[in-house]
């Protein structure tokens, strides 16, 4: 071939169940949760009477979409979700195309073509924006884009982070908000035993960002955390965590006699927080609740945000302002996009397109919600194969791409664990596609 990867065509057709039971052979667009849920359903959904090929292709050289470039790095226990991805994709039946961009490399008719399915797993990567003035100033800008720079996405290593000023407002109130007000507010040493990345790392060392605001535009009853995440806060050891008592116990009283479970705990979880004795540490997490935002001031930078509040219009000087409101899908010719997911019925899109995760539900959820999604999918995508019918795959289409296989990410995979042992850490990433490509030995 005239594509350069190692051992990439190594086949499920070669073994001799793949020869003697009918083959469907599936396309998975998208190497992250949702991507992978899907292959270990169809894995599920072998019989004695169907096999299914699956090939799964990913735009960056490297897997795992957001357990990788999304979980913050201070959540380690999130990220071994990745061990069964890892089981997932040891099935001989399964090939990983990384490397690859569909849309660029490859087209969506052309997977069509050669594939009895085609299913997207794209997640949503654009940050919603709050349509607000001064949105547009240095120092505002989206989760979408602060969460892959600390977390060592390829595309966002040059991303203008300015930590210069000594306060920071977040605006959200969901887990995203809390990851990227946690790590502005925790002491940086406590990311060294972690993969943050190490141009992250060494920006938040320098960084001058001593208190750290996170706005929510409605009551702490209708907050979006998980109350694991809340419950975590206090553990902060070099960080005042501050909630005010009268808003939860305010919050508690709308609540009502039986609020729902969720609400329950997450409103247990911030009473605690609220009822913390006073600590003086030098960096603080400020919760505001019932703030909307009007207005982010500066002239050429961030200067403030301007807040509307029960009791009126409110003020806080900042330098930066992280806005974590939301995602959507990036759009991709062939596929019908509306209100920032894919148009689709059930995970039914058109013929023998489906899509799974939060490219077809949006962006809700926790990593473990896109395992029931992408089996629901998965039933229906079986119950609507009839006899495979697609000849060729993704190979022949390929002629001059650096494709990344699943044995060459695992070279990848060791190097960079490999790179961490000594420093205390579950691996050092490496960020650039070169270098992540050189690691693979290609």
């Amino acid at each position: 071939k005239a594509f350069r990867s190692s051992n990439l065509l190594v086949s499920a057709s070669n073994t001799n169940q793949g020869d003697l039971l009918p083959t469907f052979k599936i396309a998975i667009v998208g190497a992250g949760p949702a991507g992978y849920f899907a292959a270990q359903a169809l894995q599920n959904l072998v019989t004695e009477d169907r096999v299914f090929e699956i090939d799964m292709i990913e735009r960056l050289p490297t897997p795992w979409g957001l357990v990788r470039s999304g979980v913050a790095p201070d959540h380690p226990k999130i990220k071994t979700v990745s061990k069964v991805f890892e089981k997932i994709a040891s099935q001989e039946t399964f090939r990983l195309f990384a490397n690859v961009e569909v849309g660029d490399d490859v087209t969506i008719a052309q997977l069509k073509d050669r594939y009895d399915a085609v299913i997207i797993a794209t997640g949503t990567s654009i940050g919603k924006t709050l349509g607000i003035p001064g949105e547009n100033l240095r120092g505002s800008l989206s989760a979408a884009n602060f969460v892959p720079w600390y977390n060592a996405h390829p595309d966002f290593v040059g991303v203008d982070t300015p930590l210069d000023a000594d306060t920071a407002v977040v605006i959200g109130a969901g887990n995203v908000a809390m990851d990227v007000a946690r790590m502005l507010a925790l002491e940086p040493s406590e990311l060294d035993p972690t993969d943050t990345a190490d141009h992250a790392i060494d920006a938040f060392k320098q960084s001058n960002i001593r208190k750290v605001y996170m706005s929510a535009r409605r009551g702490p009853e209708h907050a979006a955390f998980t109350s694991p995440e809340l419950r975590e806060l206090p553990k902060l050891e070099h960080t005042n965590v501050i909630m005010d008592r009268e808003d939860i116990e305010a919050a508690i009283v709308r609540a009502g006699d039986a609020p729902e479970k969720d609400v329950k705990s997450n409103l247990d979880a911030m009473l605690l927080i609220a009822q913390n004795p006073k600590t003086e540490h030098e960096r603080t997490l400020q919760f505001l609740f019932q703030h909307t935002p009007k207005e982010i001031l500066g002239t050429d930078h961030v200067e403030g945000v301007v807040y509307s509040t029960p009791n009126g219009d409110v003020t806080i000087k900042c330098g930066l302002v992280i806005t974590a409101i939301g995602y959507q899908a990036h759009g991709m010719d062939g596929v019908p996009y509306e209100n920032g997911k894919v148009v689709n019925s059930d995970g039914r899109v058109t013929d023998n397109l489906y899509v799974v995760g939060w490219a077809k539900r949006g962006p809700s959820g926790v990593i473990g919600t896109n395992k029931s999604d992408s089996a629901a999918v998965m039933e229906l995508l079986v119950e609507d194969l009839k006899s495979p019918k697609k000849a060729g795959d993704i190979s022949e289409l390929l002629t001059h791409q650096v494709v990344v296989s699943q044995l060459d990410w695992q070279k990848i995979n060791e190097a960079e664990v490999a790179a961490g042992e000594p420093l205390g850490k579950p691996r050092r990433k490496w960020v650039a596609r070169e270098e992540l490509i050189k690691q693979a030995g290609l």
